[in-house]
């Protein structure tokens, strides 16, 4: 299994596509600049932090939401995205997250699951079959 650090989402899918160099400059210019912001004292954040990784058969998104509650936690996939809504109330004010993840196309959208456990959500995305990777023995002769 392998981590892969996810940071701000994009139009780009899961699977590796060749494309030039100089696609989604202005994006990453962009994510460069609010994440620089953000680490500014007294900035707040309305994204949460989130990890994207896979093994053969399922790709996995897990969410560190602290202090949400089940009920506030809303999760949604829709036009190849999942979008992860949380709410966090504290006294008399709500705060609102919210964050958008492109999925591929091979994901089984029938079976996706989600747990949320100790502040941390995980959701299981599973591949179709036909996308899972096959074992092939070669007979030697």
């Amino acid at each position: 299994m392998r981590l892969v650090r996810y940071s701000y989402p994009t139009t780009r899918a899961f699977a590796n596509v060749a494309r030039s160099p100089w696609a989604g400059l202005e994006t990453e210019i962009d994510r460069l600049f609010e994440s620089a912001l953000q680490e500014l004292p007294g900035a707040a954040s309305d994204r949460f932090p989130v990890d994207v990784y896979e093994d053969a058969d399922n790709r996995y998104v897990r969410a560190e939401l602290p202090g949400v509650s089940r009920e506030d936690i809303t999760i949604e996939l829709a036009d190849g995205y999942l979008n992860i809504a949380a709410a966090r109330k504290s006294g008399e004010e709500t705060f609102s997250s919210t964050r958008s993840i492109g999925v591929a196309e091979d994901t089984d959208s029938t079976k996706v699951s989600a747990q949320y456990e100790n502040g941390v959500l995980t959701v299981t995305l599973p591949k179709r079959e036909e996308a899972k990777p096959k074992k092939i023995t070669v007979a030697v002769k």
